[in-house]
């Protein structure tokens, strides 16, 4: 028996976020990161309520420490909706002072960036002593998805590169999770084509694809809070933790060597979807052969890393430190959803193709 849920409420276009107005909150947190409180719109946000205050001290890969403070100010404050604003980092930051605040408080989700999907995941993922902690609990899928146009106008093409391939990291594994089911293939599928398909246009400055690209990223993360995930981002997980690296970047570095380790497992579905994508062949194993150069090609062109040295990892402190990262990545939780069971060797493969030269 399969199963798929929607209950997040997901508002989109420009002037979406004037939806928080409507909802006549007496007291807003928003929580958010320097960014966006300097430049208004973490207070624009707040003042659609009678009172709110702004937790603004998110950093990337937020930790427990951080976590905790704000969740005291939950606590403390009692609003009637907590707000996340930002990327990856604020939404895990925004979910995880909700959830172990106690108390019954919505969340509303109001993403900048088109990646982590977190506005409708059961996610969030935090930081503790060099180690990336995934928390997963329905309690932390947001009631309400704000997917503003005016916020993706001033992308940086650094981040769109990284947050473009996260998208795809999303879709392709949930496409491939062991929870797959009808409706998470259709999400997954066209997030795919979609992300694919503008994200080098978005990428070289077209301003009227990045919302479909947004809304993609929402997509994919339907598709693969309710699919799984596997070892793409397990290894992600564990090289962020130990080398604070960008979620995304990692994700197009790893992406390509993770489809060859699960093409005897999940063969037939990335053919599958390279034929729907255009790019199939004759038989399943050039069609896999040619989604994984697909995906090369793209971050060629989003002028991505393609291997851990590009990005400064030294072959040699890689090797130091392997051992740590497979025993974190075969403890995270998305290995459960591989399309197959993985193993220490299928760990190594992947970080002996994706390490670069010494």
């Amino acid at each position: 028996m399969k199963e798929f849920s929607c209950e997040t409420k997901i508002i989109m276009g420009q002037g979406a976020a004037q939806v928080l107005r409507e909802q006549n909150f007496r007291r807003l947190l928003v929580v958010s990161d320097p960014f966006f409180s300097k430049n208004g719109w973490a207070e624009r946000l707040g003042k659609t309520a009678a009172s709110y205050e702004i937790f603004d001290k998110v950093m990337p890969d937020p930790s427990v420490e951080l976590v905790a403070e704000g969740t005291a100010l939950v606590q403390q404050f009692t609003p009637d909706a907590v707000v996340a604003l930002g990327g990856g980092s604020a939404m895990d930051c925004a979910k995880a002072m909700a959830y172990f605040s106690g108390l019954d408080i919505p969340l509303i989700a109001v993403p900048t960036t088109s990646g982590s999907g977190s506005e409708v995941t059961d996610f969030a993922i935090l930081t503790h002593n060099g180690i990336k902690h995934p928390l997963v609990d329905k309690k932390l899928r947001p009631k309400i998805a704000i997917l503003e146009e005016e916020l993706l106008s001033g992308l940086p093409p650094a981040l769109i590169a990284d947050s473009g391939f996260d998208v795809l990291a999303h879709a392709l594994e949930g496409w491939a999770g062991t929870n797959a089911n009808p409706m998470t293939d259709a999400l997954a599928c066209d997030a795919f084509h979609i992300a694919f398909s503008l994200l080098e246009a978005s990428f070289s400055g077209d301003k009227t694809v990045r919302l479909d690209v947004h809304i993609a990223s929402t997509m994919a993360g339907l598709a693969f809070t309710q699919a799984g995930l596997g070892l793409c981002h397990a290894l992600s997980h564990a090289l962020g933790g130990q080398f604070h690296l960008p979620h995304g970047r990692l994700n197009a570095i790893l992406l390509p060597a993770v489809v060859s380790v699960n093409a005897d497992f999940a063969g037939r579905k990335y053919a599958e979807l390279a034929r729907r994508m255009g790019l199939g062949s004759g038989s399943d194993t050039m069609s896999v052969r040619n989604l994984k150069n697909a995906l090369v090609r793209l971050r060629n062109a989003l002028k991505l890393p393609g291997t851990l040295t590009q990005v400064g990892i030294p072959a040699a402190e890689l090797s130091a430190r392997t051992d740590a990262i497979i025993k974190a990545a075969l403890a995270d939780p998305c290995c459960a959803t591989n399309p197959g069971t993985v193993t220490e060797e299928m760990a190594r493969r992947v970080l002996r193709e994706v390490a670069g030269r010494g």
